[in-house]
């Protein structure tokens, strides 16, 4: 909320739409967030045992928000010589709301595998209905995971309360960009962190 209070005007998704790099600070952080077993086991399934994160965000958007546009989220090809290249996931989403996420407070909308299918493709299924944009409510402790090249878009809040949608990226270990927005962990927050939570979080730390 304090955040939201001093960029109020200053909106960075589109009207009254926030993303925030989210604090490594109770109540917005605690370990279970990165660590939890099941939503590992699922990411390690894809990405690899060596996945780490390196991403930790809140999406907030206000009353007054409106449809975004359909887009991909770091659709920057690896081997930019051959953009269409077929190529393994190296990165998920993992999200979860602060809230209950439901019709009128802006779930996000997804088109089911469209990461498979060349962008224009996908563009063009979505834009003649031939593939529906779907709404994802979310429930307090259920967790959305995503790869972030599926076409989707937030829908808008109409109610009073800001909706906060927590998300991790994970990434295979070797990836790197310079997308990401991100605050440094403090060191008694990674000292707290065991040999092995270290080591997936690719995050800077205050030294």
């Amino acid at each position: 909320m304090t955040y939201l209070a001093a960029h109020i005007h200053d909106p960075n998704r589109g009207p009254h739409r926030h993303f925030l790099p989210a604090p490594f600070e109770p109540p917005c952080f605690a370990p279970e967030f990165f660590f939890d077993t099941e939503v590992l086991g699922i990411v390690r399934g894809v990405l690899g045992d060596r996945a780490v994160a390196d991403q930790w965000g809140c999406d907030a958007p206000l009353q007054g928000s409106e449809y975004q546009q359909v887009h991909v989220d770091y659709r920057r090809p690896l081997f930019e010589e051959t953009p269409g290249l077929t190529l393994p996931a190296y990165m998920l989403v993992v999200s979860f709301g602060l809230v209950s996420i439901r019709a009128e407070n802006g779930p996000i909308e997804i088109a089911a595998g469209t990461h498979r299918m060349p962008r224009m493709e996908a563009l063009q299924a979505v834009q003649s209905g031939e593939i529906p944009l779907q709404a994802v409510p979310l429930e307090i402790g259920d967790v959305l995971i995503r790869h972030p090249w599926a076409l989707h878009r937030g829908t808008p809040n109409t109610t009073l309360e800001p909706r906060a949608l927590l998300s991790v990226r994970y990434v295979r270990r070797w990836y790197a960009d310079e997308s990401r927005e991100v605050n440094t962990i403090p060191r008694r927050v990674w000292d707290a962190l065991t040999p092995e939570q270290q080591s997936m979080m690719h995050f800077p730390l205050v030294e």
